[in-house]
């Protein structure tokens, strides 16, 4: 079960913005993210590998403080809103859900819940 502030502190590490670290430092190396109802992905190695590879994509990813956090024993939900800036400088939003089971001091698994139909909607062009 973690506490109320090794949450704080992954929340602190992903708004910064180093979303590959906070990967490293906060997951079990067993750990699974799933989109919505898609398969999920797994073990930590490849869940840093994606996101590697979805933010080299991006001009910039940047992670609004989270309007909400509730940490219930081992269970730990996040609504999270990202703006994600492409190459081009269009930048589109997502609002999710996030809700983790951690194992200790670490997250084990991980869904992101959101709105497929308005997700990563433009938001402002350069």
């Amino acid at each position: 079960m973690p506490s109320r502030k090794r949450v704080e502190q992954f929340v602190d590490a992903v708004v910064h913005g180093d979303h590959a670290k906070a990967i490293e430092d906060f997951y079990h190396a067993d750990a699974s993210m799933q989109e919505n109802l898609a398969p999920p992905r797994r073990s930590r190695e490849n869940l840093v590998a994606h996101e590697k590879r979805a933010l080299a994509n991006l001009q910039e990813m940047k992670t609004h403080p989270p309007e909400t956090i509730l940490v219930d024993g081992d269970n730990v939900v996040i609504v999270w809103t990202f703006d994600a800036t492409d190459k081009n400088g269009v930048t589109r939003r997502l609002h999710e859900i996030t809700h983790q089971i951690w194992s200790a001091d670490h997250i084990l698994q991980e869904r992101f819940v959101y709105d497929s139909a308005t997700a990563w909607q433009i938001v402002e062009k350069d």
